[in-house]
């Protein structure tokens, strides 16, 4: 072997990447760590799971920039173990295709050999190629509501893998966020609803790029339609229906599968009451008023509230003393005037000036004040904030109040579930309707006795302060009995009616609350904290709800 001089040895220590061609490269192991590369195309193949479907709109454009510039940034490729060709790793197929086409066009070099940035397959590699592919297709030309469905369903058939179980929507939710792609549990049900009952019907209509806020309003009339079709159908005379719903729905849903310009909910919905009222002999009007009632109820139940015009504000005091913080004085009911009285500014001058030093900087205490008022962590970086964004966007829904930044101000507290809690006692003026009211408390009370496993015990009620607990075939354990106690007392229910025993509630409460009881000092039994804020602001909803059927609350409190 002849002797590399001192320029050669430089040449080969300054090469931007090696290249892996040859015999010899395919029996070595793919590096175990972060490695530049050069590949051709013929070494590369698109990620097969990539959610994208469609062509990117802004396809012509990255082509030419592609055409003039080359690639601003390598892309990140991989492999499975013991496949041939690498993949895509984190989006990037948009650009491959150009590549391919561009080589095609002008068999110019730079568009045949790449430099790319080669990452080692992990254990986990398909959720984060996945999970890195929806982000990167956000971030880069918006999906299509389908495609993101179909590919956080894809999702969740890999993390059920993972974890060898079924996982709920929450639960997928918080594994999305965890992987760097956040999506609202809401969200995921409408989703869900999409692929599983409008795809098979509407698959043009869905690709074509049918919005989220009329999948909603597709699943909310069927949902709507379901109820209102068992209603009448277990009071149906005559002979059997010939079909059930679920196939009565795709056969009328599927006559609208036409161009997405073309498609109208309002002409699906007159179909489906029309159809419905020659099968099961009912009224058209009597259908249609008792499917509006049931969508509207539906509706406000998934829909989020709108945002508070203006912050809460506490009351003038009646006397010249100011009143205690905290106390039920201090605070206002909802609605609050366009401007805060003096008390409340001043009071909100002192929270935010208590976390600050002379000087105007954060006191040294102020990060672990945060901390100490965070019931259920919502860890993020400034790149799933600007993926929040983006998605936010892309799904027509506003963004949470920087909580961070209000922390010090306001010291309000956090905690996740369907109607995420940052403010216990303030009630916005989308929400201070009993209606309203009666939903937001039935899905606390819900989430309180998922808890323990008992969220299935719950259902609403119009009447009352909107729900009602139920018996369980089979007894619940001694924490799960305790929290269905409760929750009865608190409903105003007999705790017979339920399966309950209301005195036992003396001798359980207090290791519910705060842990410490007859032989209960491990606080084995007591509510969590994420439960115990639900608990709270249960009831300061109920208490508003009595209120305002009473007529306590004058208006513009």
């Amino acid at each position: 072997m002849a002797d590399m001089t001192s320029q050669d040895m430089a040449g080969k220590l300054l090469a931007a990447g090696f290249e892996r061609v040859g015999p010899s490269a395919t029996a070595l192991s793919d590096p175990i760590a972060d490695t530049p590369m050069l590949v051709t195309l013929d070494q590369l193949r698109p990620y097969d799971h990539d959610p994208r479907m469609k062509r990117n709109p802004a396809y012509e454009e990255i082509k030419a920039s592609v055409r003039e510039r080359g690639l601003d940034a390598a892309p990140a490729i991989t492999r499975r173990p013991g496949d041939e060709h690498y993949i895509i790793r984190n989006g990037g197929n948009t650009r491959l295709a150009i590549l391919r086409e561009l080589w095609s066009e002008t068999k110019d070099e730079r568009f045949f050999r790449i430099s790319c940035l080669f990452r080692p397959w992990s254990e986990r590699g398909e959720i984060i190629a996945l999970t890195g592919h929806l982000a990167e297709n956000e971030l880069r030309g918006g999906l299509t509501f389908i495609e993101r469905a179909l590919g956080i369903e894809k999702a969740r058939g890999f993390y059920e893998q993972e974890s060898g179980a079924a996982l709920s929507q929450s639960e997928l939710a918080r594994r999305l966020a965890a992987d760097g792609y956040p999506v609202q549990q809401s969200h995921i049900s409408r989703m869900a609803d999409a692929v599983r009952y409008l795809l098979p019907a509407i698959p043009t209509v869905l690709y074509g790029g049918l919005g989220r806020h009329q999948v909603e309003r597709l699943s909310v009339m069927r949902k709507a339609c379901e109820r209102t079709w068992e209603h009448y159908a277990k009071g149906h005379k005559g002979d059997p229906l010939p079909l059930d719903f679920d196939s009565f729905f795709q056969e009328v849903l599927s006559q609208f599968d036409t161009q997405g310009d073309e498609f109208a909910p309002q002409r699906v919905q007159d179909e489906l009451i029309g159809q419905m009222s020659e099968l099961l002999g009912i009224d058209y009007d009597v259908l249609a008023l008792d499917l509006t009632e049931s969508e509207s109820r539906h509706r406000a139940l998934v829909s989020d509230p709108a945002p508070p015009a203006t912050p809460p504000a506490l009351p003038q005091p009646t006397d010249s003393r100011p009143p205690p913080p905290g106390t039920a004085s201090s605070i206002a009911p909802p609605a609050p005037p366009a401007s805060p009285p003096a008390a409340a500014r001043a009071s909100r001058q002192d929270n935010a000036t208590a976390g600050e030093t002379a000087t105007g900087s954060p006191a040294a205490g102020a990060d672990d004040l945060l901390r100490e008022h965070i019931v259920s962590p919502a860890p993020t970086t400034e790149r799933l904030q600007s993926i929040q964004r983006m998605v936010a966007e892309q799904l027509g829904d506003a963004l949470p109040p920087d909580f961070s930044a209000n922390v010090l101000q306001s010291i309000p507290v956090q905690a996740g579930g369907l109607y995420p809690i940052s403010d216990v006692w303030y009630i916005d003026a989308g929400l201070d309707t009993p209606d309203r009211l009666r939903i937001h408390i039935a899905q606390f009370a819900r989430e309180i006795a998922g808890e323990a496993g008992l969220d299935e015990c719950i259902e609403d009620r119009t009447g009352g302060i909107g729900f009602a607990c139920r018996a369980r075939a089979q007894a619940p354990s001694s924490p799960g009995r305790a929290v269905l106690t409760l929750l009865v007392s608190l409903a105003g229910q007999p705790a017979v009616e339920a399966g309950m025993d209301g005195a036992q509630l003396a001798t359980d409460l207090p290791a519910l609350l705060h842990g410490q009881g007859p032989g209960h000092g491990d606080g084995a039994r007591r509510l969590s904290d994420t439960a115990l804020v639900k608990l709270f602001r249960l009831l300061r909803l109920a208490r508003r709800l009595l209120d305002l059927e009473a007529g306590a609350a004058a208006p513009g409190t």
